[in-house]
């Protein structure tokens, strides 16, 4: 892998993903080793179809990779091409239907309820970076959204009076998630400051103070040093929130259809990871409050 896209894969393993020092050097040797072995057979592994990447997985087995270890290369192969997509350099991810051997689901990390409101009220100040900080997090934390969809944003997506946030998904898919009276209001406050701020605007809802667009690494940081000043110690990522609404949606009663369709996903499957949370809730309650628990 070349040293500048080495870097910029880690940095997105890192700081976005929010993965561990030790996955993201594995998933970065893992993509380095598909890279070499496509330059050595003449592939363009940029615009690899399923089957190249198959026979690359099936040498991989040959090798002698243990199930959990083929699961972590097909894991970082579809986290390679990904962010590959999401920075426009491919179409779409040719890893996305790739399967590695099944294991056990490890279940995502989410906030409380308590960590949540502590979170939500940190950016506290009337400063631009706490008014943007509140609008955000509030928009977040409603909408479920993913930080790249966030950072899309453009002012006209978001409708103040039906409490509606049109977005743009994966695949240039748009759905339309209604937003809660507290991320509404964060965000007429949030606009009003931007307006009177900036003379010539990009178009992108979020802003820097220079006026530019908000980069998931700056969102990152503010996300980060919000951590601090709320003192919640677990690590904070942008993913983080997401899977806080899902989990607190379904927590609150929510169907699993409706939480797809604000989710964004175009498989069920894919939802019924948070089914497994919720379920673990109901075990613990059962054995706090059963007479045999």
């Amino acid at each position: 892998m070349a040293r500048a896209a080495a870097s910029e894969f880690r940095r997105y393993l890192s700081l976005e993903r929010g993965l561990s020092a030790r996955t993201v050097e594995a998933y970065c040797a893992d993509a380095g080793r598909l890279l070499a072995w496509a330059e050595k057979r003449g592939l363009d592994p940029g615009g690899a179809p399923k089957a190249v990447l198959d026979d690359f997985l099936w040498e991989e087995r040959q090798r002698g990779l243990k199930a959990a270890s083929l699961s972590r290369v097909v894991s970082a192969l579809k986290s390679f091409y990904a962010y590959q997509a999401i920075e426009g350099r491919l179409p779409a991810n040719p890893a996305e239907g790739l399967k590695g051997p099944r294991g056990p689901k490890k279940l995502p990390r989410y906030l409380s309820h308590a960590d949540a409101a502590r979170l939500l009220a940190a950016p506290g100040g009337a400063s631009y970076e706490d008014v943007r900080a509140r609008a955000m997090l509030e928009l977040l934390y409603a909408c479920g959204l993913r930080v790249t969809e966030l950072l899309t944003l453009r002012p006209e997506s978001v409708n103040l009076q039906e409490c509606w946030v049109r977005v743009l998904g994966k695949g240039a898919k748009e759905r339309l998630v209604p937003a809660h009276a507290r991320a509404v209001s964060a965000l007429r406050v949030y606009l009003s400051l931007r307006e009177s701020r900036f003379k010539s605007p990009a178009p992108e809802l979020f802003l820097g103070r220079s006026g530019r667009r908000l980069s998931r690494v700056q969102f990152w940081r503010v996300l980060r040093g919000l951590g601090r000043r709320a003192g919640i110690a677990t690590p904070l990522y942008p993913h983080l929130l997401r899977h806080t609404f899902a989990t607190h949606m379904l927590e609150g009663g929510a169907d699993l259809r409706s939480l797809q369709e604000m989710l964004g996903h175009a498989d069920l499957s894919t939802t019924q990871i948070y089914t497994h949370l919720d379920a673990s809730a109901l075990k613990t309650a059962h054995a706090k409050h059963h007479p045999r628990g």
